[in-house]
């Protein structure tokens, strides 16, 4: 079973970039996976009862440009455990990607300190990972027993075990904002047909340049930057959430693509997923047939998955009472095509 903490999604418009009103300022630091500064000018005097991670802040940021010849910590060191912290390289921060060699798009690995191996099934990774609003994912039944992926820091929980994504060099990555908590995608136009005054391509452009740099723009008087470091558009008043996931593309066989054979081929899901949909009272309902009733309804749950298995951003209708209804997978949402009426779905 695959688990996916979600909220909804939205399009961005220019004045959705530019909204300074609400309070969506975000000061979730975590300061546990925070690396010693006084360690990194080689002057902390805490030794093991620091409580900050004695290790390179250079390395958690993946630009140590040292290597392995650094004088500080690339893992463990006095202060907080980095393992036992579970911190790791923070890439929602996301590095220089490494390439793949065997054709695949995209390939997800895990590390149980033995080297690299591929996990199996791991469309069903990248599918989640390609949405902005999933936190995380919870694998079961894998070699290592349950595992729990954390996408925005890219480890995962409570485990001896790293996990990374590789890339083939030719992923399409997109980049989102958080207004009125919702992810807002860069370059949409708004619903009245307004471009948007930045786009995601010209960001992506900038941080492949210098992936520490800033992207700066502006919306009429007011100037907004885009700090990659701190993955936050910055503007006067207001800190949002920024973040970068790739747009997601069906697997190809064949062509290279190698089998997968590691220790983590076994690797399946407990349960098929299910898809719910918000009822007006807060409760939450199973999509079903529910035939010769007044809620019959032309889909189901299974239905639905298949869909989101050939691709997670498709859109499709269902019929329920004689209304016609819109499912869009990318945003999470159902919506009544005659009265415009939308509630949240979820997949679990």
């Amino acid at each position: 079973m695959a688990t996916a903490h979600q909220s909804d999604d939205e399009t961005a418009s220019e004045s959705d970039l530019s909204d300074e009103s609400g309070s969506d300022e975000e000061s979730d630091e975590d300061t546990d996976c925070q690396p010693c500064k006084y360690y990194n000018k080689s002057r902390c005097r805490d030794g093991d009862r620091c409580p900050y991670l004695h290790v390179c802040k250079f390395y958690l940021e993946g630009n140590c440009r040292y290597g392995s010849a650094c004088r500080l910590k690339h893992s463990r060191g006095g202060g907080k455990d980095l393992s036992a912290s579970s911190c790791s390289v923070d890439q929602s921060t996301p590095r220089a990607d490494p390439k793949l060699t065997n054709g695949q798009y995209y390939q997800w690995q895990f590390d149980d300190g033995g080297g690299w191996k591929d996990v199996a099934n791991d469309h069903i990774i990248e599918a989640q990972y390609c949405l902005p609003h999933t936190k995380s994912i919870k694998l079961y039944n894998t070699p290592h027993g349950a595992v729990s992926i954390d996408f925005n820091r890219m480890r995962v929980y409570r485990k001896s075990l790293s996990v990374r994504r590789l890339d083939d060099g030719n992923t399409v990555w997109i980049w989102y904002c958080t207004v009125r908590r919702k992810w807002i995608k860069y370059g949409d136009m708004d619903s009245k047909g307004n471009p948007s005054p930045v786009k995601s391509a010209d960001i992506e452009s900038k941080f492949q340049t210098n992936p520490t740099s800033v992207f700066t723009f502006s919306i009429g008087g007011d100037t907004f930057e885009i700090r990659f470091r701190e993955m936050r558009q910055v503007s006067k008043n207001k800190k949002r959430k920024v973040t970068r996931r790739p747009l997601y593309k069906q697997q190809q066989a064949g062509a290279g693509v190698s089998q997968l054979t590691s220790a983590v081929q076994n690797f399946s899901l407990g349960t098929t997923p299910q898809w719910q949909f918000e009822g007006d009272s807060g409760r939450w309902h199973h999509f079903k047939h529910r035939r010769g009733t007044s809620t019959e309804c032309s889909v189901t749950s299974d239905d639905i998955e298949r869909k989101y298995q050939e691709n997670p951003q498709s859109i499709m209708t269902f019929n329920v009472k004689g209304h016609t209804y819109k499912l869009d997978l990318g945003a999470m949402t159902q919506t009544n095509l005659k009265t415009q009426h939308t509630r949240k779905i979820r997949r679990l």
